[in-house]
């Protein structure tokens, strides 16, 4: 027997196996492009364009010719039965004679073709397939922009739970270090005991903030998975961190970007809306127009008393039938006319509703640079505010230390520092973000 095609069989279900494998790092930008590829609502959106594509040959394939065939058997349980007068076969005048006529059983096959020859509702119906084509090629990109962004948001709060972790840990750390040095100077009898209370007081507050991080950190692990379409308990890493992300996300030049509305997809999808109501005024209209239909029919036919039509001796009798259906409307009591009028109306809503949509984005647009611009200012000034923080910490820990200033002042100072370092960390945050806030906005996907 040869084994080398079974051996190259399992070597290649073997990559295929390890090609599908879930990643367990991600970069920023390698979580996107996974999650454009696989989070369900992606994968959803996709499947609609698809069957978005079914519908538009369906809508298609319904004016060419369509073929039937059909076969039926009919037997007679009893025959009806006629009366015709009996004159006619020699009897008596004014006496009928009892008769029936046909076979007790009869098979008839035939086929049907069948098609449209003008239909204003199908030409129609063909301009709307394309259109509703394009709905959802546009759903999918507005689908694409949001998962992008949900994904970036996801990826952010990690990062931000991690770097809270860290920094509440290096705090505890250093507070543990002033509890246990005060707590030895207290008893020699050299400070307060409200002092070491003081610095108990700030310790349990830091460990509170700690174990409750700890916990956000899982969940925020758990909704990154599952925006990138993975399962909720992946061993997930993150390859980037918060600071460089930061740098990486302050982009001046896109506070420039030209404010091109009709290129968003928020518009365009508006615009959709617009042309489906244009189409369905044209529906409306066209129900007015006469619909012409031709069918061509070809069968076969057998008669008898007994089942036996499937003898050789059998007789069965051809028939065909060519024919034209002209059908046209001439009154319906105002109905077309009243479904036209309505259809208009929603025609010069939806115009209505794109110029309030362009005028919404411009603004959403406009909105999202000033917040991405408040953003890198913010930052540059969080991260400023938590260099002057540390400086006041470590002169006040110092001052405490020589007896020079109390506990409450360097409670005060280590309470002000802790801030500072969240508002710091919420800044970085907030650059990342806002900058997807515009990109969206701005109608910008950025893929590998």
């Amino acid at each position: 027997m040869n084994r080398k095609p079974i051996l190259l069989l399992t070597l290649f279900l073997s990559f295929v196996g390890f090609s599908q494998e879930v990643p367990e790092q991600f970069s920023l930008q390698e979580a996107i492009d996974y999650a454009l590829q696989n989070n369900r609502t992606v994968i959803n959106a996709a499947k609609d364009i698809d069957a978005a594509k079914a519908q538009k040959w369906e809508t298609t394939a319904s004016g060419l010719p369509q073929i039937s065939a059909a076969v039926d058997y009919q037997n007679f349980l009893k025959q009806q039965v006629q009366v015709i007068p009996a004159e006619f076969f020699g009897g008596n005048p004014g006496e009928f004679a009892e008769v029936t006529f046909g076979t007790k059983q009869s098979v008839t096959a035939f086929a049907t073709l069948n098609q449209k020859i003008f239909d204003g509702s199908y030409l129609v119906g063909l301009q709307s397939a394309k259109v509703f084509l394009e709905i959802s090629q546009n759903a999918k990109t507005k689908t694409d922009l949001e998962v992008r962004k949900a994904v970036i948001n996801a990826y952010g709060n990690v990062l931000l739970a991690e770097e809270s972790i860290s920094i509440l840990e290096r705090n505890l750390e250093v507070l543990q270090k002033n509890l246990d040095e005060t707590t030895k100077i207290f008893e020699n009898g050299l400070t307060e005991e409200e002092n070491v209370e003081q610095l108990k007081i700030t310790l349990s507050g830091v460990e509170s903030s700690l174990n409750n991080t700890t916990r956000l950190k899982t969940l925020a692990y758990q909704m990154l998975n599952i925006t990138l379409g993975i399962d909720v308990y992946h061993p997930t890493v993150l390859t980037d961190d918060l600071e460089t992300l930061t740098q990486q996300n302050i982009s001046l030049g896109l506070l420039e970007t030209e404010n091109n509305v009709e290129n968003t997809i928020d518009y365009q999808i508006a615009e959709n809306d617009k042309v489906s109501k244009e189409l369905l005024l044209k529906l409306e209209r066209s129900k007015a127009l006469p619909t012409l239909n031709g069918f061509l029919n070809g069968g076969y036919s057998a008669f008898s008393d007994d089942f036996d039509f499937l003898d050789k001796e059998q007789n069965w009798f051809g028939s065909s039938l060519f024919g034209i259906s002209l059908n046209i409307p001439i009154f319906s009591s105002g109905m077309r006319s009243a479904a036209t009028q309505r259809a208009r109306i929603n025609l010069e809503k939806a115009e209505t509703d794109l110029v309030e949509k362009s005028q919404q984005i411009s603004l959403e647009i406009a909105k999202a640079k000033s917040d991405y611009q408040f953003a890198i200012e913010d930052y540059d000034n969080k991260k400023e505010n938590l260099q002057l923080a540390e400086r006041i910490e470590n002169k006040n820990q110092t001052k405490f230390f020589e007896g020079i200033s109390t506990s409450f002042d360097l409670r005060q100072a280590q309470t002000q520092l802790y801030t500072a370092q969240q508002e710091f960390l919420q800044a970085m945050l907030d650059v990342i973000n806002k900058k997807a806030e515009l990109e969206t906005a701005l109608n910008i996907i950025e893929t590998n």
